[in-house]
């Protein structure tokens, strides 16, 4: 096992050429739901591809995904009985809305007072790299000349697209992506100054619901009081979304789920957490949800329903004075352990199809990029020895938290027949989605120890 002092040092003499790598890579737009960027994100893959030869993977490879790649790569261990472990992430980035963005432009890669700015930087270029800042760590410390794990990388172009392809690309590849685990690292920390292991993420549906009131838009006061409105329709049907305790109102949406265990609450009591705390790191003004549950219970362990956009009308033409013909509406559904995609789907179907008034027509669209929720087999040997790792960095005992975005940890898991663990620098302030998003150094820091240290672990771990 390599000696903490000896990683410490390894990751701090990659610090300056590591951070500088990342804002080269956060400066390259790699925006997937752009087709105007199409180019940019198979610039952002090469630029990867690059760097990791330069690390010194032997197998570099780009699979290509209708326009828009994801990296493939593989370093095998020097001992053939080693364990592998295959990295999963993505390189491309979410949408900018440029007003939103006051400390730096979207795409500068700017690093300020510890914080590096910038469209990606957490969500996940930044993820990737501390994994490549962890691989050189290890092999620093330890006088490797390749990792004591065969290491795998599949760092996807369409994740903020839904993972379109991703099921090909395992179909097509699931004998090279051959792994003895996975390794998911799209996903968040609890804070820097308590160490926490991601345990299990939740699912998600998508749904786009799209109501038609007439076959154009009409003259207000030609036929107000007597047509039908489609924003008024929609505005009701999500005003029936939830009940007065906030309970999701699907048919079936709760069969499947239970009440927290006494030791899952037992382990959210060790996260500290009070409701201003929570409102000031993540930038909302109250608490919300089913009543009953507490915040941390909501968002990991507690499925939701929520309403992403609202679109009707002509607001930059507030003067046309219609009824509009159409409006629409996003929704995601959040999902807990238990519950199935496919199932939620299908009492999205049933709620609109019984709630709707007959007066319109609809259109319910229900993408089949969707993921299940997946949890972490908590007695795996490398989930321990991954705790292990985190707290022998931070020195401090480490608390078990979720995520409560989703990620494809299930569809890899059944894929691959691989258990799945989750590895994230990401923190609530960084702002994912969002104007100003950054990533902490010191988050990154602390990550690429943890993982050069379970890299080094891992084999006696899994022997």
């Amino acid at each position: 096992m390599s000696d903490r002092a000896s990683v410490s040092g390894a990751v701090s003499q990659q610090t300056d050429t590591m951070l500088d790598a990342l804002a080269q890579w956060v400066r390259i737009p790699s925006l997937s739901s752009s087709p105007e960027h199409t180019a940019d994100v198979t610039r952002s893959a090469r630029w990867l591809m690059s760097q990791l030869r330069e690390a010194g993977f032997p197998v570099v490879e780009e699979w290509q995904a209708v326009g828009r790649p994801a990296v493939y790569a593989c370093w095998p261990a020097s001992d053939p009985r080693a364990p592998t472990v295959l990295v999963y992430s993505h390189h491309d980035v979410n949408a900018v809305i440029d007003d939103e963005w006051h400390e730096t432009a979207p795409f500068a890669g700017v690093l300020r007072e510890g914080l590096l700015y910038g469209r990606g930087a957490s969500d996940a270029k930044g993820q990737v790299m501390c994994h490549l800042w962890a691989l050189k760590a290890h092999l620093a410390a330890t006088g490797r000349s390749a990792p004591a794990v065969t290491m795998k990388f599949l760092i996807e172009g369409e994740e903020e697209i839904g993972s379109t392809h991703l099921g090909d690309l395992l179909a097509r590849h699931g004998e090279v992506l051959r792994t003895d685990l996975v390794m998911v690292s799209d996903s968040m920390m609890w804070s820097l100054d308590v160490p926490a292991v991601c345990t299990g993420v939740r699912g998600s549906v998508s749904a786009a619901l799209t109501l038609r009131a007439a076959r154009r838009d009409v003259h207000n006061g030609a036929v107000s009081g007597a047509a039908g409105n489609p924003l008024t329709e929609l505005c009701r049907l999500i005003g029936s979304l939830h009940d007065e305790t906030g309970r999701v109102t699907v048919p079936g949406f709760y069969d499947q789920v239970t009440d927290p265990s006494p030791h899952d609450r037992a382990q959210l009591a060790a996260i500290p957490l009070d409701e201003s705390a929570w409102t000031e790191r993540t930038g909302t003004f109250s608490v919300q949800g089913e009543a009953g549950f507490g915040i941390l219970e909501r968002v990991w362990l507690r499925p939701a329903a929520e309403v992403t956009s609202l679109l009707g009308g002509h607001p930059q033409l507030p003067g046309l004075g219609v009824i509009p013909a159409t409006a629409t509406a996003g929704l995601v559904f959040r999902l807990v352990p238990d519950q199935q995609a496919d199932d939620i789907a299908r009492g999205v179907q049933e709620w609109v199809a019984e709630r709707i008034d007959p007066g319109f027509t609809y259109d319910l669209d229900l993408p089949a990029s969707r993921s299940d929720p997946y949890s972490t087999p908590s007695d795996h040997p490398a989930f321990t020895a991954l705790e292990q790792a985190i707290s022998r960095t931070s020195g401090a005992a480490v608390v078990h938290m979720r995520n409560g975005g989703a990620a494809p940890a299930a569809q890899l898991a059944r894929a691959l027949e691989a258990p799945v663990l989750f590895f994230g620098t990401g923190l609530l302030e960084d702002r994912w989605h969002s104007g100003d998003e950054r990533v902490d150094v010191q988050a990154l820091v602390q990550g690429a120890e943890a993982l050069a240290h379970w890299l080094s672990a891992l084999p006696a771990a899994m022997a």
